[in-house]
């Protein structure tokens, strides 16, 4: 493999093994089961070539006229594979079968032969309450007990599941050599608030009482998420200071779900964007929450939650692209200015999903690597 190939190693297998053939996560299932694995001796790889520089086929849209070349293209590739009907005006039923930003960037990959290596992580999955499963991620040749993530993907509630962010969380494992911990909570609209949080703490809980069954260490648990995830490891964290439980490490929040107002600077600014937009966001809420009402409970609404003292130090990580991205600055503040030490990065070229691309995207890279290193200072 060359050179510039080989820098990509450790990122490109999670997006392809998501691909080909990683069980969906379906909460139904109530075995305790060992996820298939790709054998590298026998896995068939694209043939490694010089890597060519990813570009769009157009120019840059109206609502992101600086987008990084890398992140358009995979946005027109979501463009290219998805029907002519906004998400929002489809069931979630129907959205949770469209293509998604995995997809996307599966194609790009294999349309810049780009390879994808095995990924030294092994996972299993388990369902650890009737109807709350999780999946664990467990680097290759560690030595435990290892430190524990638990991580919540995205989707807003409702759709996405932890197939779609298998990148994300293979990256993490492997980029800390920690354990990480996916959780498959319950979505709406068939499951309204709070079951999403409710899962996340249970999770959260199951974790602190059987990381020694998985060779991980109860005593080092850092919790993680993206988007609507990034939200769900914020409450949380919330949710353990305020029970009296055990304390997370580190909360890593991706660009997270952290207030109800659709009418900050962001939402204002990034009305049409994508694969997030304002109308989006909406559908989303309507689809989660019981009532109006419950956009302003704390767990939603972070931003203007009444106590943020004595939580764990925070990683914050924005898309300048993004709707999201004043309510995550905002968030950012506020835990600064109640006394928890916060370490915030924005990435300004791309757009909401972005983390977990490592493979095509610099930035995304980046960001993988910030937050692994702030993930395993706090881990020591």
């Amino acid at each position: 493999m060359n050179t510039s190939a080989s820098r990509y190693r450790h990122l490109l297998a999670p997006v392809f093994l998501a691909g080909l053939g990683l069980a969906s996560c379906n909460t139904n299932q109530s075995t305790e089961t060992a996820d298939v694995t790709a054998d590298p001796a026998t896995t068939t790889m694209p043939a490694a070539g010089s890597m060519a520089a990813i570009k769009p086929t157009g120019p840059a849209p109206e609502w992101a006229p600086n987008i990084a070349p890398e992140m358009l293209a995979v946005i027109e590739k979501l463009d290219s594979l998805s029907g002519p009907t906004p998400p929002h005006k489809l069931t979630p039923a129907e959205v949770r079968k469209a293509p998604s930003f995995k997809e996307a960037m599966m194609a790009v990959m294999q349309k810049y032969n780009i390879p994808a290596p095995y990924s030294a992580v092994d996972t299993m999955s388990k369902m650890v309450s009737p109807g709350l499963k999780v999946r664990i991620y467990t680097p290759q040749g560690a030595t435990g007990p290892l430190p524990v993530i638990v991580y919540y993907h995205g989707g807003g509630w409702v759709i996405a599941n932890l197939d779609t962010y298998d990148a994300s969380q293979r990256a993490l494992a492997a980029k800390t050599n920690a354990i990480l911990v996916g959780v498959a909570y319950r979505q709406g609209p068939e499951n309204k608030f709070p079951a999403a949080h409710d899962d996340s703490f249970a999770a959260y809980q199951w974790v602190l009482k059987n990381a020694a069954s998985f060779n991980g260490d109860p005593k080092r648990v850092a919790v993680a998420g993206e988007s609507a995830g990034g939200g769900l490891a914020a409450a949380v964290s919330i949710m353990a200071r305020d029970k009296g439980v055990q304390a997370p490490k580190h909360q890593l929040l991706v660009y997270p779900i952290a207030g109800y107002d659709m009418n900050t600077p962001s939402y204002q600014q990034h009305t049409k964007s994508k694969p997030l937009y304002k109308d989006f966001m909406d559908w989303f809420f309507t689809n989660y929450l019981r009532s109006p009402a419950d956009g302003k409970n704390p767990m939603i609404d972070l931003v203007n939650a009444p106590n943020l003292k004595n939580l764990p130090p925070a990683t914050v990580i924005g898309a300048g692209i993004d709707p999201l991205m004043s309510e995550g600055k905002t968030y950012a503040d506020k835990l600064q200015a109640a006394g928890v030490p916060v370490t915030y990065k924005l990435y300004p070229d791309v757009t909401h999903e972005f983390f977990g691309m490592g493979a095509v995207v610099p930035q995304a890279e980046e960001a993988e690597n910030l937050a692994a290193n702030e993930l395993k200072n706090a881990l020591k």
